[in-house]
């Protein structure tokens, strides 16, 4: 009864195709990029010279971290598992709860936080500034002899906007480049009929709203997870978080904001058990797989610039 009112709820609700494939031509200015990408990975932006920001977003891992939670400033470690920083240009808010409205908002965040980098504005600008390499290298790019905060969040933020995704095999799908197999095909069209489709659509196939986790079967709760509640003040906000994406899903495991489920079967499980009230039949759990594998896009091309 179930799986028949999901099944006619998706096919009311998304008669037209719900996914858009990731633009091939997304512009950039590259030499700002590319001074982001070196700012990224240096280590000058952590108090103790031991964190950057590709300490927590593995670019050769989906972007993502491979561990549960990260370790920053001291060893400390996070209360939540850190996301991938692929495709986020196309999300609508940033971090789990949305506490960020944009990557700008996003980057200084890690940045200032104690357990994280512990840094601040004036000790980055002091940092940068006594650094003859990047005197030059912003000199290069703002035409400016003294390099400001901003300017190092907006070379970061330049950076994180170049690292795209683009013609993974849905999306070649998508513009009728290419057919899919029958078990891809067949696990996109589970997807949607059990209406994981209902989050998870759009460009960055999520990241476009926040959902409860847990609207059927209740999910365990931690008070310091960072939900929406931390924002909204509202207890109905309890284990509610903003939607991930699933491009590149295959490469960016464990998986949920608390990293419970190590891999794709996991995780499949126990959605269909919390949020859809189901239990998927194993051979739809490998369709569903397939399907899911087919949204692991190219490198970015940023990655390839030396």
């Amino acid at each position: 009864m179930i799986k028949t009112l999901i099944l006619l709820i998706s096919l009311t609700l998304f008669a037209s195709e719900p996914i858009s494939p990731i633009p091939t031509n997304i512009k950039v200015n590259l030499a700002k990029a590319k001074l982001g990408k070196k700012l990224f990975c240096d280590t000058i932006l952590s108090k103790d010279n031991s964190t950057a920001c590709v300490s927590c977003h593995n670019l050769s891992k989906g972007g993502a971290d491979s561990n549960v939670v990260s370790s920053g400033y001291a060893h400390n470690k996070g209360n939540i598992q850190s996301p991938t920083v692929f495709n986020s240009r196309y999300n609508f808010k940033q971090f789990w709860n949305g506490r960020a409205g944009n990557l700008t908002e996003q980057a200084d965040g890690p940045i200032n936080n104690p357990d994280e980098h512990n840094m601040d504005p004036q000790t980055i600008e002091e940092r940068v500034n006594n650094s003859q390499e990047y005197k030059k290298l912003f000199k290069e790019v703002y035409s400016t002899s003294y390099i400001t905060y901003k300017q190092v969040l907006e070379s970061i933020v330049e950076f994180e906007n170049a690292l795209t995704t683009p013609n993974s095999r849905f999306d070649k799908f998508l513009r009728d480049e290419i057919q899919l197999t029958k078990d891809e095909k067949d696990g996109y069209i589970i997807f949607k009929q059990y209406g994981c489709i209902t989050c998870h659509n759009g460009i960055n196939i999520g990241g476009n709203s926040f959902q409860k986790m847990g609207t059927f079967l209740d999910y365990e709760m931690q008070d310091d997870y960072p939900d929406r509640s931390k924002i909204t003040k509202n207890p109905n906000h309890k284990n509610v978080f903003k939607v991930p994406t699933l491009r590149n899903i295959s490469k960016t495991a464990p998986y949920f904001h608390d990293g419970s489920a190590k891999n794709l079967k996991e995780a499949l499980t126990i959605m269909a058990k919390h949020n859809l009230g189901i239990k998927f039949e194993t051979e739809e759990v490998e369709k569903i797989i397939s399907f899911l594998k087919t949204l692991d896009g190219e490198q970015p091309k940023i990655l390839e610039e030396i």
